[in-house]
């Protein structure tokens, strides 16, 4: 058997200078002794996909509420699609692999039942308490909190860097008056741009599956244009002309900016992982049709509205009803009871939050 110092030895003559070494710097929060055979970010991955979190991921919405097809995306194959795209960036811009895939599996661990709707139910019923909620910041207290690892430490005591990269809305750029944030590093920024590839593609292969546009009406948009291949799966298509796009962009920016070592990534740049100025505009064209045809289709508004309906009436009702299950919550988190609400149903699969409403006769 290898000795894993030589293997991350030999793994790390791989990274340029400016990716994050496979030992990782900033380590985790409760000290760990180190793993016999897997690297720290192999660990985590690991310690990410083998949580209950992220087994319930195959039960809730991307965009078509399940039950309909067994074709359409969920959020589990839409992570699992993310993982994928940002390893290969991280392959061939010379960053860690296993850093970005883990970031990849972790990022949507927050996401609610019923999709984005069921995120709008969340944050309006969270306002009403002075409260918010957004799934990165759920995805980042689940696994600093709320999922088991160990019962030495809370969460999953995954490394900071991995923490650092489910921070994506929180950089300096959005919150300038923040100067404690740190810059995400290269991996976490490749995961960012990995998932809109993943979601804009795939959501194009379930819209035209589903029915609600055509090739020929895609063909009026510019990306489309740019990369439809007659034969070749549009989504397949789409994903290509984007990563390809993405190299090229992200090199110019890492020449432009002086990007030499990790330092650099984390004290002075400016989001170097990034597409050229033509194909953001492009995307953006792309991603206002989604919005027109698919995301605000009649039949998909239909769907979501009624699980948007169920978030909330369970909200209400396990608010002034909490079970056991809520109180052994709000106690383990040291939290408050709205709080403790939220954490329980944004845990939810569709279908158990719909099996609840329905017991309750919350839906009648």
């Amino acid at each position: 058997m290898k000795n894993l110092e030589e293997r991350m030895a030999k793994k790390n003559e791989l990274l340029e200078s400016y990716a994050v070494p496979h030992e990782g710097t900033l380590g985790r929060v409760y000290e760990e002794d180190p793993d016999e055979t897997r690297t720290p970010f192999r660990q985590d991955a690991n310690r990410v996909q083998y949580s209950d979190e992220y087994l319930r991921l195959k039960g809730k919405t991307q965009v078509f509420v399940g039950g309909r097809s067994d074709h359409y995306r969920t959020r589990l194959t839409h992570t699992g699609e993310v993982a994928s795209v940002s390893r290969n960036i991280a392959a061939t811009l010379g960053l860690n692999e296993d850093l970005a895939e883990c970031i990849a599996l972790a990022h949507d661990l927050g996401h609610p039942p019923f999709g984005h709707s069921g995120e709008e139910a969340l944050n309006d019923w969270m306002k009403t308490h002075s409260l918010s909620f957004e799934h990165n910041q759920q995805s980042l207290r689940i696994v600093e909190f709320l999922s088991s690892q160990s019962p030495l430490f809370k969460g999953l005591n995954l490394n900071r860097e991995v923490l650092h990269g489910l921070m994506k809305h929180r950089t300096p750029h959005d919150h300038p008056e923040d100067t404690t944030l740190e810059l995400p590093s290269m991996e976490a920024l490749a995961v960012n741009l990995a998932d809109e590839i993943a979601y804009t593609s795939h959501d194009i292969d379930d819209g035209l599956r589903e029915g609600l546009f055509t090739i020929s009406q895609l063909m009026d948009i510019p990306l489309i244009q740019k990369c439809h291949t007659p034969g070749k799966k549009l989504g397949s298509s789409i994903t290509n002309t984007l990563v390809m796009d993405l190299y090229a962009e992200t090199e110019n920016q890492i020449g432009k900016q002086n990007i030499v070592t990790l330092d650099d990534v984390y004290a002075n740049s400016d989001q170097p992982v990034r597409f050229s100025p033509d194909i953001k505009e492009k995307l953006g064209v792309l991603r206002s049709f989604l919005y027109k045809n698919m995301y605000f289709h009649p039949s998909v508004v239909e769907q979501v509205e009624a699980g948007k309906t169920t978030v909330l009436k369970l909200c209400e009702y396990l608010k002034n009803n909490p079970s056991e299950e809520i109180l052994k919550l709000q106690k383990e988190s040291d939290c408050t009871l709205v709080e403790a609400v939220k954490d329980y149903v944004s845990g939810m699969t569709d279908h158990y939050a719909t099996e609840m409403a329905e017991r309750l006769g919350l839906l009648s």
